[in-house]
C-alpha cells in the first residue's frame, strides 16, 4: 500500500439520475425533453465511484485523508443518484438544481458542471462513467477537460494512482479491438472509465443508515456566477426541434419453402440492403 501524502485526495465522481432501461422512453414538453419520472443512478457511473473507493482504499481510506464527493445535475428527483452514490460509500455530495438548465445539451452541461467543479473544489480527481446511458454522447468528458484545463484520460479500462514526487501521477489502461495502451497523467486530471474497469459493489445496510448522515450540498447556477443564458437550452449548441413515438413493429415476413426459399430469402435481404 502506497504512503499517502499529508493532504489526502479529493475525488469528484459525476453522477446521473437517467430513465430506468427497463421502461419505454418517452419525450415529455413543449421543450421536448426525456421525461425522467421513472430513473434511477446510471448504471455506467457505477464503475466510476466504484474506481474512486477502490483509489482510497488502495492509498490508505479515509485515515489518509481522502475524500470523494458525488456531484448531480438535474432536478429536484436527481438527488436520488446522489443518496444511492452515498449509500455505496461516497463521502458527500452536490446537486445542481435550478430551472434555468432544463432542456441543457452536452455543451450547456459540462459548462455548468464545469463552473460546478472550480466553485466545489479544487479536486485532484475527477471520474465519470464512459457515457450517459440516456444520451450516449460521450461527449461531456472531454468537454469537462477542455474547460477545466485538465489532462483528460478517457475509456480507461483500468486505473492505478502512484506518488510523483510531491503529487500523484495516474496509470491507465485503454483498450482497443487490436491492442491496448498506457496513458499516463499528472494529477489533477479528467478520466471516463469504461463497464470492465471493475465490478461495482451493492449498498449495504451499514452504508444505508451512514449515508442519512452524509451531507448534501444543493446550488443553484447563481451559487457560482453563471447567468441562465449561459444554460440549458438557450446556451446549448443543440436542440431537438422535432420528436415522435417510435412506430409500433410491423408484422415480419414468412417464409414458406417451396424449393425457391433461398432465393426469395436474398431478395428479401436485398430489399431492406442487408446484403
Amino acid at each position: 500500500m502506497d504512503e499517502a501524502p499529508a493532504a489526502g485526495l479529493r475525488i469528484a465522481v459525476l453522477v446521473k439520475h437517467v430513465p430506468d432501461a427497463q421502461f419505454d422512453r418517452h419525450i415529455s414538453g413543449e421543450d421536448l425533453t426525456t421525461d425522467r419520472s421513472e430513473s434511477i443512478l446510471s448504471e455506467l457511473d457505477e464503475y466510476a465511484l466504484e474506481a474512486a473507493l477502490q483509489l482510497v482504499e488502495t492509498h490508505g481510506g479515509a485515515a489518509g485523508g481522502h475524500r470523494i464527493t458525488a456531484i448531480t445535475m438535474g432536478p429536484a428527483a436527481a438527488v436520488a443518484a446522489v443518496k444511492k452514490s452515498l449509500q455505496i460509500g461516497a463521502d458527500d455530495g452536490v446537486h445542481l438544481s435550478d430551472g434555468a438548465l432544463a432542456g441543457s445539451d452536452a455543451s450547456s452541461t459540462s459548462r455548468a458542471l464545469a463552473a460546478l467543479l472550480q466553485h466545489s473544489g479544487p479536486f485532484d480527481l475527477i471520474l465519470t462513467g464512459m457515457a450517459s446511458t440516456d444520451g450516449e454522447t460521450s461527449l461531456v468528458p472531454a468537454q469537462l477537460a477542455e474547460r477545466l484545463s485538465l489532462p483528460q484520460v478517457t475509456f480507461a479500462a483500468s486505473l492505478d494512482l502512484g506518488r510523483a514526487g510531491d503529487g500523484w501521477m495516474l496509470t491507465a489502461r485503454r483498450d482497443n479491438d487490436t491492442y491496448a495502451e498506457t496513458i499516463e497523467a499528472p494529477l489533477p486530471a479528467l478520466v471516463s472509465v469504461t463497464d470492465q474497469i471493475n465490478d461495482p459493489r451493492y449498498p449495504n445496510f451499514k452504508g444505508i443508515m451512514a449515508a442519512k448522515k452524509k451531507q448534501i450540498t444543493t446550488l443553484s447556477v447563481a451559487d457560482f456566477g453563471l447567468d441562465a443564458s449561459e444554460v440549458g437550452r438557450a446556451g446549448s449548441w443543440t436542440s431537438v426541434e422535432a420528436a415522435a413515438p417510435r412506430p409500433p413493429r410491423s408484422q415480419g415476413v414468412v417464409i414458406m419453402d417451396e424449393g425457391d426459399a433461398g432465393i426469395r430469402l436474398v431478395d428479401f435481404l436485398a430489399g431492406q440492403k442487408l446484403l
